[in-house]
């Protein structure tokens, strides 16, 4: 089997059991040495990856305000968790197939993160289930898959804005989102993120590993490199607070984190009003 086009097919599978079993199976296949690994004669763009119709897509701005206290707004977060967990299974799919001249350990990190990811969603989605709703029953947005969209032209680009960027800024939220379970008694919920937490510092890891590699490749300093991606591909602002520690394991270099800092550090200034 080719293992372009079966990470393809998984990819755009919308239904959600499906890709589950076509994912898994891909694994198996994998680790039993079935796959070749011929580039396909197409690569194809990727709007949209296979999902259900819901739930329904909608811009960040139009998400209604829910507060946290209420059992709706609880149900929320645990949603929004699961549609980026979700997403992130799509990403890590995209990443082995779009790119198909990169080593065999590229390939195999990144469809461990896919596993990793959908064992995520699962245990998020059992979780909004116990909370009396299903994966689908409130809008999201699609800002993560708009980026991976955006990087499908370069495996560099790719590592640094979508698990150095927006996949580490679960970094930072999630010890927040976990004090406020806790503060709620939702023991599991937070035993859920504690999990997300610890993986997702290992998924970083993976892409700041491949785009250490690609800017050794091209002779780049990854430094002034990923701050220069940053500057274009970034929408929005880039600001804290971060987890610099968690960022650290995550293989962030000391001069990375300094930048954060004084990007931090500035951002706090800018709230100070005049004359304080």
């Amino acid at each position: 089997m080719n293992l372009f086009d079966a990470a393809y097919q998984c990819l755009m599978e919308p239904d959600l059991s499906e890709k589950v079993s076509q994912l898994a199976q891909l694994q198996v296949d994998w680790s039993e040495k079935r796959f070749t690994f011929e580039p396909t004669a197409t690569i194809e763009k990727v709007p949209d990856a296979g999902r259900p119709a819901r739930p329904e897509l909608v811009p960040p701005k139009s998400l209604p305000k829910r507060r946290l206290g209420s059992r709706e707004g609880h149900a929320a977060l645990m949603h929004s968790i699961a549609h980026i967990e979700f997403n992130a299974v799509n990403l890590a799919l995209d990443a082995v197939y779009r790119f198909q001249d990169m080593p065999y350990a590229y390939y195999q990190d990144w469809l461990g993160v896919a596993g990793e990811e959908a064992y995520h969603f699962q245990i998020v989605r059992e979780h909004l289930a116990h909370l009396g709703y299903e994966y689908g029953d409130f809008p999201a947005h699609n800002g993560l898959w708009v980026t991976t969209f955006e990087t499908d032209h370069d495996p560099l680009v790719r590592m640094a804005m979508v698990p150095r960027t927006l996949e580490a800024r679960g970094l930072d939220v999630t010890p927040p989102m976990m004090r406020k379970l806790r503060s709620m008694g939702d023991k599991r919920g937070v035993e859920i993120l504690k999990i997300l937490l610890r993986d997702e510092i290992g998924h970083v890891e993976v892409g700041t590993r491949w785009y250490r590699y690609l800017c050794e490749q091209r002779g780049l300093n990854p430094f002034t490199t990923f701050t220069d991606l940053i500057g274009e591909y970034f929408h929005g602002d880039l600001r804290g607070p971060f987890n610099f520690d968690a960022r650290k394991e995550a293989g962030f270099s000391d001069e990375e984190i300094a930048w954060l800092r004084q990007v931090d550090e500035q951002a706090a200034a800018q709230r100070v009003p005049n004359g304080a």
